[in-house]
């Protein structure tokens, strides 16, 4: 027996049960994809981002990286909004990261690991953007916590900045780029409280950003 035969037949029941309920839902969705969301969210094999939220394969578009980042050169993140964006019409994006992500702490430790190290670069940026904010936070698990949040804020930005979806809100495309994370002791999705719906309210996002990262001696 292969070491993965119990991965088939886990699937073989899992796809008899839904046609249980819907004997047709595999048929209809052969014939067309057409999920309203994209979810870019972290590698972490801890998170399963459709069934988590109640959603049915077909419903979500997703995207996933080490530390849910958005870097405009990585061609396979940009492609894939791209055809969610373009081709599927989604009409929201959501960034969800999660606390206690190893790709965060990794970076806030500056520890060393080989080639991820470089994309890691990313949120070491984002620390020393924020490092004013990161100093008003006693504890390590608490800084920890505000830059998991921090590279949310920072990576709604990066898909908001992208070419995709300032045409997309430039020909009114109904668009909307959400910051969510994600906690794993409870199994919960927090809203942070973050929704970019145009080009307009990007710079007043961005803007915040910059006053949040703004060094206290600013304009002296």
């Amino acid at each position: 027996m292969s070491e993965l035969d119990s991965l088939l037949e886990a699937n073989q029941l899992w796809a008899e049960g839904i046609k249980e309920s819907d004997p047709k839902f595999f048929e209809k969705l052969s014939e067309m994809q057409k999920p309203e969301y994209l979810w870019i969210g972290c590698s972490d094999s801890r998170i399963s981002p459709s069934s988590s939220v109640g959603l049915l394969p077909g419903e979500m578009f997703v995207h996933r990286n080490v530390a849910n980042l958005v870097v405009h050169t990585d061609m396979n993140c940009l492609s894939v909004m791209q055809f969610a964006v373009e081709a599927l019409h989604v009409k929201h994006i959501i960034v969800c990261g999660h606390y206690g992500c190893g790709g965060v702490k990794a970076a806030l430790d500056d520890a060393r690991f080989g080639l991820i190290d470089n994309w890691l670069r990313h949120i070491q940026d984002i620390m020393h953007k924020y490092a004013r904010d990161l100093d008003r936070y006693a504890s390590y698990d608490e800084r920890l916590d505000r830059l998991c949040k921090l590279n949310v804020h920072e990576q709604v930005v990066n898909v908001g900045e992208t070419t995709i979806v300032q045409d997309a809100w430039e020909r009114g495309q109904d668009l909307s780029i959400h910051g969510w994370i994600y906690t794993i002791a409870d199994g919960i999705y927090r809203d942070l409280g973050v929704t970019v719906r145009s080009l307009d309210e990007l710079d007043e996002f961005r803007k915040s950003t910059f006053d949040a990262a703004a060094p206290a001696t600013a304009g002296i």
